[in-house]
């Protein structure tokens, strides 16, 4: 489905979507729906330039639209082919997590090396391989075929007492913070429930199998959570794969 675009239109899409699925506040004002190039460029390490040509490349392709002063929008078909994006690279990130052993930041770091010289092939057999899993090693779902979209992840601080949410971690998380965070218990796919949230910015005292734990509001902002419980399916692909990288989950964490 991907093989008409290169790795950095590829890139682009899932950035793009990335951007204006869960925009940042200092990065994307409320009035703007569209991510700005200036923000795409920072976040694939290209220039402006670079990155201005290849939206134009993707807008030729009817895959997004940029409107000026309001960025860059994916159109339908931009997001379900950001969307395969996406799926190949949580799948890839699986395999390097459940069979090689790769902490989840280090799967993040390394899938995109060459998850886009896959053949569509590779990567369904890589799917089955690994018995369908329903989450990517940090957390998120793996979207679906031909899907156009992923059910919402707001920040862990979105939550109220009472509130239970399955936790997910971005792979742009700061080392220091996934490694205070996995001190804690808190680690993707892990189950939490809100018990205390302090007014004014305070901190959230959370249940982490079954013990109390404080995490300060500008942390509890950088996890992401899928509302609810597990689903059988899933907390036996997060036990196997806690059990496979175990070894590596404290070399590397991110």
């Amino acid at each position: 489905m991907d093989a008409a675009l290169t790795k950095s239109e590829r890139e682009t899409l899932k950035a793009i979507w990335r951007l204006t699925s869960n925009p940042h506040p200092t990065l994307q004002p409320p009035a703007d729906r569209g991510a700005r190039t200036g923000d795409l460029a920072a976040s694939l390490k290209l220039s402006p330039a670079t990155m201005t040509a290849t939206v134009k490349k993707l807008a030729d392709r009817g895959l997004a639209v940029h409107t000026p002063y309001h960025g860059v929008e994916l159109t339908d078909a931009g997001r379900r082919r950001a969307m395969s994006v996406v799926r190949r690279h949580r799948i890839v990130e699986r395999f390097l997590a459940d069979m090689l052993g790769y902490s989840w930041s280090e799967a993040d770091r390394l899938a995109p090396t060459f998850e886009h010289q896959l053949p569509q092939e590779v990567e369904d057999r890589l799917y089955a391989a690994l018995d369908r899993p329903a989450i990517c090693p940090h957390g998120f779902p793996i979207p679906g075929v031909e899907s156009a979209d992923l059910p919402d992840m707001p920040p862990l601080y979105d939550l109220s007492p009472g509130d239970r949410a399955i936790v997910a971690l971005p792979g742009s998380t700061d080392p220091d913070v996934a490694k205070f965070l996995d001190g804690l218990g808190v680690r993707p796919g892990v189950e939490v429930e809100v018990r205390e949230k302090h007014p004014f910015d305070g901190p959230l005292v959370v249940s982490v199998d079954g013990q109390d734990r404080t995490i300060g509001d500008r942390v509890a902002r950088q996890i992401r959570v899928r509302i609810g419980s597990i689903p059988a399916v899933e907390t036996v692909t997060s036990t196997n794969h806690k059990k496979r990288k175990e070894p590596s989950d404290h070399a590397s964490p991110r």
